[in-house]
C-alpha cells in the first residue's frame, strides 16, 4: 500500500497555491523594491535605478522616530494588560464552571470578531460620553481591547490541556498558591502567553482603524504612513517604514509559530 505521505499534489494544485501565494506577497515584496528606488515622486516600474539614500533620510526624519516611539509604547503596554487580563480570564473559563461562563467566554473574543470601524465607533463614543480626552491612554485602552482576545485564546487552549491532577498534587503536596502557580501551571503555560503576547504586540503595532478613532491628534507609526501617502513629502521613506514594520511585525509572529507548533506537548497532558 502506498503511503500518503508520498503522494503528491496534482499539478494543478500546485499552481493554484502558486498563484495564491503570489497574490499575497508580491505586493510586499514591491514595497521592498520602492523603498530602493532613486524616483521620489511617483512609482515607476521598473524604477529608474536604485539606491540607499532613503534609509539615511528615514534615520533622520524626527517626524519617523516620533511615531515609532509612540507605536512601540502603545504595543508594549497593551500587551502588558492583555497578559495579565487575557491569563485571568483565560484560567477563569478553563478552571472553574460557573453559570454564564460560555457567555463570559463570547464576551471576551467578541472585539476580535466585530470590524474595526464598529469597535473604534464605540470606543470613541464612551471616551467622548466619559468627557475622557483622547491621549496616549485611550490608544492603549483601544488596542487592549483586541490584544485581550489573543493572548486569552493562546491562554484557555492551553489551560485545558494541562492536567487538573498536577495542580492537585502540588496542592496536596503542601504547596500554596502562588507555588502551583510557579512550578507547575507557569511552565506549562508560559510558551502559550509569550506566543499570545508577540502575536499581541504585532497586532498593536501596526493597528490603523481603532487607533484612528481614539488618538485624537496623536500619529502612530500606521496613522503616519497613512498620512504621508495622502501627502506625501518624500514618497521613498514611506516605503523604507513599511519595510520596518513587515519586518518588526513578522518575526513577533514567526516567534509565536514556533513557540505553539509543539503545544500538545504538555506536562500531565492526557494523564
Amino acid at each position: 500500500m502506498r503511503s500518503d505521505k508520498n503522494t503528491s499534489a496534482p499539478l494543478g494544485l500546485k499552481i493554484a497555491a502558486g498563484a495564491g501565494l503570489a497574490f499575497l506577497h508580491l505586493p510586499i515584496l514591491l514595497i521592498f523594491l520602492y523603498a530602493f528606488t532613486t524616483e521620489e515622486k511617483s512609482y515607476q516600474f521598473p524604477p529608474p535605478g536604485y539606491t540607499l539614500q532613503w534609509f539615511a533620510v528615514t534615520w533622520n526624519r524626527p517626524d519617523v522616530w516620533a511615531a515609532m516611539g509612540l507605536s512601540v509604547r502603545v504595543a508594549a503596554i497593551s500587551t502588558a494588560i492583555a497578559l495579565v487580563l487575557g491569563t485571568l480570564c483565560a484560567a477563569a473559563v478553563s478552571r472553574t464552571k460557573f453559570f454564564g461562563r460560555e457567555t463570559i467566554s463570547l464576551l471576551v473574543i467578541l472585539p476580535i470578531a466585530l470590524p474595526g470601524i464598529i469597535t473604534g465607533i464605540a470606543l470613541r463614543s464612551a471616551f467622548s460620553f466619559a468627557e475622557i480626552p483622547f491621549s496616549f491612554w485611550t490608544i492603549v485602552l483601544g488596542h487592549a481591547t483586541f490584544c485581550v482576545v489573543v493572548v486569552y485564546n493562546n491562554a484557555v487552549a492551553r489551560f485545558r490541556r494541562v492536567s487538573g491532577s498536577l495542580i492537585e498534587a502540588s496542592m496536596d503536596l503542601g504547596a500554596d498558591s502562588f507555588q502551583t502557580f510557579r512550578y507547575i501551571i507557569l511552565p506549562n503555560i508560559g510558551t502559550a502567553l509569550l506566543a499570545g503576547g508577540m502575536l499581541a504586540f504585532a497586532l498593536s503595532f501596526d493597528e490603523v482603524i481603532v487607533t484612528t478613532f481614539t488618538a485624537g491628534q496623536q500619529s502612530t507609526l500606521p496613522i503616519w504612513m497613512l498620512e504621508e501617502l495622502v501627502r506625501p513629502r518624500q514618497r521613498p521613506v514611506t516605503n523604507v517604514v513599511a519595510m520596518v514594520v513587515v519586518l518588526l511585525t513578522f518575526l513577533p509572529i514567526l516567534g509565536a509559530y514556533y513557540l505553539t507548533r509543539d503545544g500538545d506537548q504538555i506536562a500531565g497532558a492526557g494523564k
